[in-house]
């Protein structure tokens, strides 16, 4: 006698930080419907040379496609996203997500001349596939409407919780939905799918409200002109740095191919407050020095972005002098050191100033840390945990944080 089984099988994303690809089935083995939730990629590194990204293997999903009903993303990360435009062409499922993580995805698909069924639904909307109930729950990230994946199924409920933090006061986009988190946990569930990445570190991730804070402060102590490296899906960071250069008088001018696309998008959904503008960069080179703003790709060292061309004097319109001020507002994503260091020592080299975050706090994570995975497991209650997107050191302590 067939048994109907509720599966979780990760293809990427698990023992490993990137690569996002998750498997929920439900059903006998012999006939078993699938979900896919995030379809991403992660970036080559030394040990892959002459690569430029590596994509999950879906070769097990791929012989039994027939069955799988739908992929659903929780976000816009590249490392959640960035497969799509490669697989779903093959996967040939119904692709599910919010307004600005479907703007980008269109984007590549776009680029790519490929056309899936793409299906845009709105920020806490409840989807119903086969033997899965959905629900996207609203949290707060590093980019704009991330969402935690509630879903429901005759043989118990499983929160995945994709990537995450809790910020009490985000400076775009609204608060964690902790009312729909709880009443998700009083139904009762059965495994809680979470996010590992910051679980060494102790206490709470910050909030972009303090980033904007001393961003504003920073930016408005400076005389000459002004470059800022940073993320460029955090619009949320844009915002603030926006914001803090229209606070010193300054225009804001968009340097790089990403900031100019993921700015575009978020324009598209109306995510950008209508009173922020920019100049481009020709314009910006007319401005007086003290009453500009260059907000720059580039920040992990990338040679071919926005600050990188700066740094090696190679770019067309912009010009490094003494006495400019460049700000990182971001982190160094290990194995990205030597490329960071190269570039900061070009700039001091050209006679910028230098700040990064450790200069002062102006960047927080995207992730949670210890304090609010223990608020999202009181919200769960859940019988399993199960954490994902981390290496295995982050996996082994956060399997025994989960027990305590």
């Amino acid at each position: 006698m067939s048994v109907d089984e509720l599966v979780f099988l990760p293809l990427g994303g698990s023992g490993e930080i990137g690569m996002n690809m998750n498997l929920y089935g439900f059903g006998p083995a012999a006939s078993r419907q699938w979900i896919m939730i995030d379809c991403g990629v992660t970036f080559a590194d030394y040990r892959t040379p002459g690569i430029d990204v590596i994509t999950p293997d879906p070769s097990y999903i791929l012989e039994q496609k027939e069955n799988l009903l739908a992929l659903f993303l929780t976000h816009g990360h590249e490392d959640h996203i960035g497969a799509v435009a490669h697989l779903a062409a093959d996967l040939g499922c119904p692709v599910y997500a919010t307004p600005f993580t479907a703007q980008l995805v269109e984007g590549k698909l776009k680029e790519a001349d490929i056309d899936i069924d793409f299906r845009v639904i709105k920020m806490g909307a409840r989807v119903e596939v086969g033997p899965f109930d959905l629900e996207y729950v609203t949290l707060t990230h590093s980019i704009p409407e991330p969402s935690a994946i509630a879903i429901r199924t005759r043989l118990g409920n499983i929160l995945h919780t994709g990537d995450w933090k809790l910020d009490p006061s985000p400076t775009l986009g609204p608060v964690a939905d902790e009312d729909a988190l709880a009443a998700f946990g009083r139904e009762g569930v059965k495994a809680i799918i979470c996010d590992s990445t910051n679980i060494l570190s102790p206490g709470e991730s910050g909030s972009e409200q303090g980033v904007k804070d001393n961003l504003t402060e920073l930016i408005g102590a400076q005389t000459g002109r002004v470059f800022v490296a940073t993320f460029a899906s955090n619009v949320s960071r844009v915002v603030s740095i926006c914001r803090a250069a229209a606070a010193a008088d300054r225009s804001v001018c968009l340097m790089g191919r990403s900031m100019l696309r993921i700015v575009a998008a978020a324009q598209a959904v109306d995510l950008l407050p209508a009173d922020i503008g920019f100049v481009d960069p020709r314009e910006a080179g007319f401005i007086p020095r003290e009453h500009v703003l260059y907000l720059c790709t580039g920040s992990q060292g990338e040679p071919r972005a926005a600050l990188a061309r700066i740094a090696r004097d190679d770019h067309p319109d912009v010009t490094l002098n003494d006495g400019d001020t460049v700000i990182f507002s971001s982190k160094i994503i290990p194995g990205n050191e030597r490329e960071i260091f190269d570039l900061q020592n070009s700039l001091v080299e050209l006679g910028a100033r230098v700040i990064t975050e450790k200069d002062a706090d102006i960047h927080v994570s995207g992730h949670p840390n210890q304090d609010e995975v223990r608020r999202m497991y009181e919200w769960a209650q859940a019988e399993y945990a199960v954490p994902v997107h981390g290496e295995a050191r982050h996996l082994k302590f956060h399997a025994e944080f989960a027990r305590t």
